[in-house]
């Protein structure tokens, strides 16, 4: 597979010299006001959104390839990442349709993939609820939805990054059975998005376990749903129906449970690209600039902020370069 000089642009301008995707997120919207709100106390001013974004831009892109944001709260921030740091721009609406089922994604009534493109942003970035468990009706809205969306990035050559979540409608996603649940849910995802139909770069994956719940880990909460031998099978089963460069989010989990996940990751040897990890890095710290304002908050990235990603950077040595899927030429470094 070769890309097109847009979207080989694109792609090269959020990865490292060696073909890895080192990225942060920060295209949190309704989950970080609620979270801002709840340990403020009162309500989330817009002008505390942008300021909360542009701090975090600021203290971590020296240590990473790329930052996720969103073009609501997050144009401010963009410009001030450093300047080795390239650009994902968010074009989904936060949150999902909640009149009827499927949790349908919808997009952001003001941009497009060329208005996002203009902007700034290297690359596009959509969340969508996914399961295969869906009924089909359910699922083929959202594969024409995605399939729009690709035709719309291959128009304007800028790379497009699908972000998949799983979910059961009425289950408890944090328990034993979606533990149990999760690597078919993810498998069947990959393989389904990998297809060239879609359009889609770069595949945003959670990983194929849930870890605490995988026996033998530091993270495991005294359930089983898989013991290390079998949660490395599982991480191979999904990165072996991927076709396309996938890269893997941190999905909320704490710092120490996301990097011993890339060690299981590193350790089953699978080809992942690299990471855009969010909340992992900089969750601790929002009771901290909620409580104490942005000076108490820099402060916090500067040390805890930049040690948890530093975390994260290390464990991407077991990562490998999405030049060969690509066929481009190796950078002699």
């Amino acid at each position: 597979m070769k890309l097109t000089p847009g979207k080989l642009k694109g792609l090269k301008a959020v990865s490292n010299d060696h073909g890895v995707i080192a990225a942060a997120a920060m295209d949190q919207r309704g989950s970080l006001q609620k979270s801002l709100a709840k340990e403020k106390g009162s309500a989330v001013s817009d002008e505390m959104m942008e300021e909360f974004k542009s701090l975090v831009t600021e203290v971590l892109t020296p240590h990473a390839s790329a930052i996720l944001l969103d073009p609501e709260w997050g144009l401010p921030a963009s410009k001030r990442r450093a300047k080795n740091a390239g650009l994902l721009l968010a074009y989904e609406k936060t949150g999902y349709d909640k009149t009827g089922p499927g949790r349908l994604p919808d997009l952001l009534d003001l941009w497009s993939a060329r208005r996002l493109k203009e902007a700034g942003a290297d690359c596009v970035k959509i969340l969508l609820y996914y399961t295969p468990y869906d009924p089909k009706d359910v699922n083929e809205k959202k594969h024409a939805w995605v399939e729009r969306i690709g035709d719309e990035c291959r128009a304007n050559d800028i790379p497009y990054f699908l972000e998949f979540v799983g979910y059961e409608e009425g289950a408890d996603e944090k328990g034993l059975e979606y533990a149990k649940k999760k690597p078919h849910i993810v498998t069947e995802s990959m393989r389904e998005f990998s297809k060239p139909r879609y359009g889609v770069d770069v595949l945003k994956v959670e990983v194929p376990v849930n870890m605490k719940f995988v026996e033998g880990t530091k993270s495991f909460g005294g359930e089983k749903a898989y013991n290390k031998k079998e949660a490395i099978d599982l991480f191979h089963k999904a990165a072996s129906v991927a076709t396309k460069p996938f890269i893997y989010l941190s999905a909320g989990v704490s710092n120490a449970e996301f990097s011993e996940t890339l060690e299981l990751a590193g350790e089953s040897g699978v080809k992942f690209n690299g990471v855009l990890c969010g909340r992992a890095t900089w969750k601790e710290g929002i009771p901290i600039y909620a409580k104490q304002g942005a000076a108490a908050f820099r402060k916090w990235l500067e040390t805890e902020g930049v040690k948890n990603i530093n975390n994260v950077n290390g464990k991407l040595k077991a990562a490998t370069s999405w030049h060969s899927i690509y066929e481009v030429e190796p950078v002699m470094v």
